[in-house]
């Protein structure tokens, strides 16, 4: 075996259950290190609302310049009562996000073995897709105001952003991952039948990044059809592409149509490189159930697992998934979200079990 390689890794666990599941992924990252010739430095961070309510700020002025060097970012969850989301997003995901360019958005929606989608007749085969979402533009601008503030008059503003720049680029990023996948195909998100600048623009920016890829196919379709289709045709899709207000409804709409949003993870990815990218369970941070040894873990090890992806460890990538998958096969080892008796230490031995097996 060649001389082993070492990452690290800037963790943050967050606010309720991030600080339970976390801990998982790193324990099962941890359990199969050695034998894919790797091993981990865990460097934590009390980044929180928690924090918050202590200091008025979520991280620290200096905290970009503190993680700006490892090589990823695993992040548990953020939001706690008292603490207004916009506060907790804007002082802490926003801001990594878009100060690592962390463009791009990956959730991947799958269908997995003991997994049953709210969707009857629905089999692993019909539901493996992967919806790309532009993460720095877009809609979430912080372009507006408001005006007039407790009169009749009372308005407030905000402008979406879309940069031809900013557009292309996640576009080359959805049309270059349909290329390693079997059915290379795209689909672009889009309602330029209503909002008639920027998504005119979009779709204008769609054909043209498309006219780069000719052995990938495409389809477009309006926003408002396309989460219909997600219900009803999820066997349509191989890699969905939308903007930062489009993205992100899909990409909620995509694990639910799985079976759960509660063992969804997802990628900020900054495809070049030069800043870390950040890893992440979708859930919330559920602080009704924080500390009780009963959250679902599943979604934290998957995170880990297209960490290692992006690290360049895609077979100890690949038998995380595949020991996931194991692990739900059983009553007994999957969560009470999932129809399971399991708290999260039994969820997260099964998967440690079936690493070994």
């Amino acid at each position: 075996m060649a001389g082993t390689k070492s990452y690290r890794i800037a963790t943050i666990p967050g606010d309720g259950i991030g600080t339970d599941v976390i801990p998982a992924g790193q324990a099962v990252v941890d359990a199969i290190s050695a034998r894919h010739g790797f091993s981990m430095k865990w460097d934590e961070f009390d980044w929180s609302c928690e924090r918050y309510a202590e200091t008025g700020l979520m991280m620290p002025e200096d905290g970009v310049d503190q993680i700006k060097n490892h090589d990823a970012i695993y992040l548990g969850a953020v939001g706690f009562p008292g603490v207004p989301d916009h506060v907790s997003l804007w002082g802490l995901l926003i801001p990594l996000r878009r100060q690592f360019d962390q463009y791009a958005n990956v959730r991947p929606v799958k269908l997995l073995r003991g997994v049953t989608s709210p969707l009857a007749g629905r089999t692993a085969e019909d539901i493996d897709f992967i919806v790309v979402r532009e993460n720095v533009e877009g809609e979430y601008s912080a372009i507006g105001g408001r005006s007039f503030a407790g009169t009749d008059r009372e308005m407030a503003s905000q402008q979406a952003v879309f940069t031809r720049f900013g557009t292309d680029r996640i576009m080359d990023y959805a049309f270059k991952m349909a290329q390693t996948r079997q059915r290379k195909h795209v689909t672009s998100a889009t309602k330029s039948n209503g909002i008639v600048h920027t998504m005119p623009f979009w779709d204008e920016r769609f054909e043209a990044v498309a006219a780069n890829y000719p052995d990938v196919e495409t389809a477009k379709f309006h926003i408002d059809i396309l989460v219909a289709h997600f219900v009803l045709h999820p066997d349509w899709f191989d890699v969905v592409v939308g903007s930062n207000l489009f993205g992100d409804i899909l990409s909620d709409l995509g694990p639910a149509v799985a079976g759960s949003i509660g063992i969804a993870p997802a990628a900020n990815i900054n495809p070049e490189r030069i800043y870390p990218s950040m890893f992440e369970p979708v859930h919330g941070s559920a602080p009704d159930i924080a500390g009780k040894g009963i959250a679902n873990p599943i979604a934290a090890i998957w995170a880990a697992a297209m960490m290692l992806e992006h690290l360049g460890e895609p077979d100890a990538a690949a038998e995380i998934v595949e020991a996931i998958e194991v692990s739900l096969e059983n009553d007994a080892t999957r969560t009470a979200d999932l129809g399971g008796t399991a708290d999260t230490k039994q969820s997260v031995d099964a998967v440690l079990a079936a690493l070994k097996a």
